[in-house]
């Protein structure tokens, strides 16, 4: 079953979350363009190189996004199997798209979402301008990352959808990931998709790509988590999905 998304509609969020950015830079840069007129004959050719050597990362930043949020099938979660009459379990960090997507696509599954979005913690505006336009779906249950409210072996399917890369600390990060190996069914799975930090998410978003994590670190606190991964999808290069099971399971 396709899952219908409008045009444009990943990047034209990734604007309207951070306009700020994008009005502070456009201004500085608008700011620069008018101003070469005035400078000396000599410095204009270079001052002219240096906004467009400014401008390209930007547009590079926002093209890779549209190839990945718009034009992929990144939303169609290929990889996941059919969910009808199973639990499943949708973790994200206050910005939800993927909960009624598992709905449209099984709606006889039994889903249940936790939200562990802290605004203490997470102060970004950024998430708060999501959370206004996606607010969470109804039954959403906010969590804990160090401790989850589910019994052992709840779920056959547990996803984190490009939420778990907010969890910043390491130690933090691998009791989240124990937590979600005491929940998973031991026949069960998890996913993670995520952007890593390497050289193909630096092209596409320059120093941003530091806000990911690299491949080692996933690898090291899934093992530290007492998982094993059993297969890694690339959706697109800047976008890889790990499928886990409980330490001693293979498909």
């Amino acid at each position: 079953m396709a899952i219908k998304r409008t045009h444009f509609q990943g990047v034209s969020n990734i604007i309207q979350f951070n306009w700020h950015f994008y009005l502070i830079i456009g201004v500085i840069l608008f700011g620069a363009l008018i101003s070469i007129p005035f400078l000396p004959d000599s410095f204009q050719l270079y001052s002219l190189i240096i906004i467009i050597c400014a401008i390209a990362p930007l547009l590079i930043s926002l093209i890779i996004s549209y190839y990945i949020y718009d034009l992929s099938n990144l939303y169609q979660l290929t990889w996941l199997p059919n969910c009808n009459d199973k639990k499943i379990l949708n973790i994200n960090a206050g910005f939800d798209e993927i909960s009624n997507i598992i709905i449209t696509k099984s709606p006889n599954c039994h889903l249940t979402v936790y939200d562990f979005y802290n605004p203490n913690q997470h102060t970004e505006v950024s998430i708060k301008r999501a959370r206004k336009k996606y607010p969470p779906i109804e039954g959403t249950i906010q969590v804990s990352t160090q401790q989850l409210p589910s019994n052992n072996d709840s779920f056959d399917y547990t996803l984190a959808i490009l939420s778990a890369h907010e969890i910043r600390d390491d130690k933090e990060r691998i009791q989240f990931f124990k937590e979600l190996n005491r929940v998973t069914k031991n026949e069960g799975y998890i996913y993670v998709t995520e952007h890593l930090r390497d050289w193909k998410n630096f092209l596409a978003y320059t120093i941003g790509f530091l806000h990911f994590h690299s491949r080692t670190t996933w690898l090291n606190t899934f093992k530290y988590a007492d998982l094993t991964v059993v297969k890694e999808i690339k959706t697109t290069p800047f976008i890889t999905t790990f499928i886990l099971k409980k330490n001693g399971n293979s498909f």
